[in-house]
């Protein structure tokens, strides 16, 4: 087991910067998930972990030792890929076996480990079979098997569930969560599934064009987002903007004709930041529709109504921004109906539309 230090590491292709100089701390046992759009660099940063991709500056440490210009088969790590990655012309045992018998293992250690893998991933019925005779799942978990049975320092997963179907994902998830909590090992999780990492990481890193806007664990990215992109990109729906207006010395702000009272800390922030004009951030949750008028609620007309089963999903046009709102599923709002919408000023949440960062 080891802990991750990440100093400075930049990555260049050409004039592309995908990682540009980011710092990372990962403690022993940890299990952190690198999330972000397509592109953002967090693949390429879990290279570089690897070391299939050599650094252009910064350094990389596990526990004491300097990684950064050490090969792969030195670093003690085992990796997952979106693709399975199990060769077809061994058996399930032999692709679980494979990383073991390169380190030259006895038999008996070889037999023992990779049926324990088997056995962590519900697969020890299998061990017979070729990759062609197993589904899409059973060949992901052979290939999680494979990795922990290497025993490494580091686990190191690239969308290892990317390729399943929503229902097999929901499955493997869960599964992948209780297998990690019992190896307690060291984990980095890259995805570009919110839901992946709001479940699964003990910390989540949100990049975004190379750079890591914020890591905190799960519940204070989704309720305290660092940055305007951060709560954009977390969540289902994403957190709603709305330009809001200072007033009453920072004390409270207005949003589309309505007043807005905030609470100590937000207040405080504004005042620190003296702009006139901030983005206000609130979840479809903290919203409660009226169909009548109330004291502070914001005027608009719902355009959509989504069923979900548990819940209605409306889309409420708020002068000219559109909101989404969490409503009760017995309700019985509809289309074209006008509609006020009441904030929790304990949820909102202020960012300055210069920067885009949490006031």
């Amino acid at each position: 087991m080891a802990e991750i230090r990440i100093e400075n590491v930049r990555k260049e292709f050409g004039k592309v910067v995908a990682v540009k100089d980011v710092s990372l701390v990962i403690p022993d046992r940890e299990f952190i998930v690198l999330l972000g759009p397509s592109g953002c660099g967090k693949t390429t940063l879990l290279r570089c972990i690897a070391g299939l991709e050599q650094v252009d500056g910064g350094r990389i440490y596990f526990g004491d030792r300097d990684v950064t210009d050490l090969p792969v088969r030195q670093r003690r790590i085992s990796m997952v890929f979106q693709s399975y990655a199990v060769f077809p012309h061994m058996t399930v045992f032999e692709n679980i076996a494979f990383g073991l018998r390169m380190q030259h293992k006895p038999d008996a250690e070889i037999k023992r480990r990779t049926q324990a893998a088997a056995e962590l991933l519900h697969i020890e019925e299998l061990l017979e079979r070729y990759p062609a005779q197993l589904s899409g799942g059973q060949r992901q978990r052979v290939a999680v098997a494979r990795a922990i049975a290497y025993d490494a320092d580091v686990l190191l997963m690239d969308e290892p569930l990317s390729n399943l179907d929503a229902l097999l994902r929901l499955e493997m998830r869960a599964e992948l969560k209780r297998l990690l909590e019992e190896l307690k090992t060291t984990v980095i999780y890259v995805t570009h599934d919110q839901v992946e990492a709001l479940s699964l990481g003990d910390r989540i890193a949100v990049m975004k064009q190379g750079e890591i806007l914020q890591v905190d664990a799960p519940i204070t990215v989704y309720d305290r987002p660092a940055a305007h992109f951060v709560g954009s990109f977390i969540g289902n729906p994403p957190m709603n903007f709305l330009t809001a207006q200072a007033t009453d010395g920072g004390a409270a702000v207005a949003v589309e004709g309505a007043l807005l009272a905030l609470p100590d800390e937000p207040a405080r922030g504004l005042r620190r930041a003296g702009v006139a004009e901030v983005w206000l951030g609130i979840r479809a949750e903290n919203i409660e529709p009226a169909g009548e008028p109330a004291p502070a609620a914001l005027p608009g007309r719902i355009l959509v109504v989504e069923p979900l089963g548990s819940h209605n999903l409306l889309t409420v046009r708020v002068g000219r921004a559109l909101v989404k709102v969490n409503a009760r599923a017995d309700t019985s709002f509809r289309a074209d109906q006008e509609v006020w919408l009441k904030l929790n000023a304990d949820k909102v949440r202020l960012f300055d539309k210069a920067t885009g960062r949490a006031l």
